[in-house]
């Protein structure tokens, strides 16, 4: 029997019905399968969330001014945003990386200073970032994996933060899946009907001044991504190397996957979709990469939120499948 015969046969005894405990089976066979054990363990998890600005929101793409990413990267540093309060409740160590953010920040045992520049590049104009950043970009996201790995952490969940990054992403998901900008560009920050129209057509003009320079995943995130999606791509991608749980939140965590799944299809074997965001194109993406997420609680805010209210349902798959009787140790009756 092979190992992968034998999880599922470990929790197809436990004491339920068969399939009883649905997706909760699915994360327990995934994760005893990545660790190839029978008996998986999550060790020290992490969340990180990148920060960057955008230059594409000189456009007016955002209900909210730039300097609003300054600002909540100094609310998650001072223990006040969403994502502080689920990491301290499910003992989840948090860092927050600026790998762009306009302006300076004073040194914090929770802030990893990775910045790349002062923002993107207007991609209206020009290339969101040279290849020289882009590639710093996926140096940076890896080193704080590596060292999360290096401290025995085996599971890691990524959060964003950066007015404009759901523009960012509607393009590169565009692009990946073959879509029309149209289906894939949603509200954001909470724009308007008006906002919105405009946002679509800004986007349709970004899309036509780089159509013909995109030959590969990599230029895709070159000419669209932000500094904090490039880097997640590359801390994504250190995480599937090293063979650890890859938590993915909402839109714009989807779409940096996307990239590294895009080089690499095995990757979706060490990922799970937490939550499926408010942000319209997302249920549709997830479909297009023929996955479920855990959650789905109408949530619009990024910064993780969904890796870290996942994370307990996450830990009950593990636990069930560790703890919970098997019909014979528990001298149950199974059906005939």
């Amino acid at each position: 029997m092979t190992l992968q015969e034998q999880i599922q046969q470990k929790i197809d005894l436990k004491t339920k019905p068969y399939k009883a405990l649905g997706q909760l089976e699915q994360v327990a066979f995934q994760i005893a399968t990545i660790q190839q054990t029978l008996t998986p363990e999550l060790k020290n998890p992490h969340l990180f969330v990148f920060a960057a600005d955008h230059g594409i929101t000189t456009e007016g793409v955002s209900a909210y001014p730039q300097e609003v990413t300054y600002q909540m990267v100094l609310n998650f540093l001072n223990g006040g945003a969403a994502i502080n309060v689920f990491c301290t409740q499910n003992d989840i160590a948090l860092k927050v990386i600026d790998a762009g953010v306009i302006g300076e920040f004073e040194p914090h045992d929770r802030l990893v200073i990775q910045k790349i520049g002062q923002g993107t590049a207007n991609m209206l104009t020009e290339k969101a970032m040279t290849s020289k950043q882009l590639e710093a970009c996926l140096d940076a996201g890896a080193v704080v994996v590596n060292e999360a790995f290096a401290n025995g952490s085996n599971v890691v969940g990524f959060g964003e933060m950066g007015i404009g990054n759901t523009s960012s992403s509607s393009l590169m998901l565009s692009e990946l899946f073959d879509l029309p900008i149209e289906e894939l560009t949603g509200r954001g920050t909470g724009v308007n009907d008006e906002q919105l129209q405009s946002k679509i057509e800004i986007l349709k003009r970004v899309q036509k001044l780089h159509q013909n320079t995109i030959n590969s995943p990599l230029d895709i995130l070159q000419c669209y991504g932000g500094f904090e999606v490039a880097q997640m791509v590359g801390a994504m991608n250190a995480a599937y190397k090293n063979n650890m749980l890859i938590l993915i939140d909402g839109f714009i965590a989807t779409a940096a996957f996307s990239i590294v799944y895009a080089m690499d299809r095995n990757s979706m074997n060490n990922a799970i979709f937490c939550h499926q965001s408010d942000e319209q194109a997302h249920g549709k993406i997830l479909q297009k990469l023929a996955v479920e997420s855990l959650l789905k609680l109408n949530l619009r805010v990024g910064e993780g939120t969904g890796c870290a209210l996942a994370y307990p349902i996450i830990q009950s798959a593990v636990n069930f499948f560790n703890q919970m009787a098997s019909f014979d140790t528990a001298n149950v009756s199974n059906k005939d």
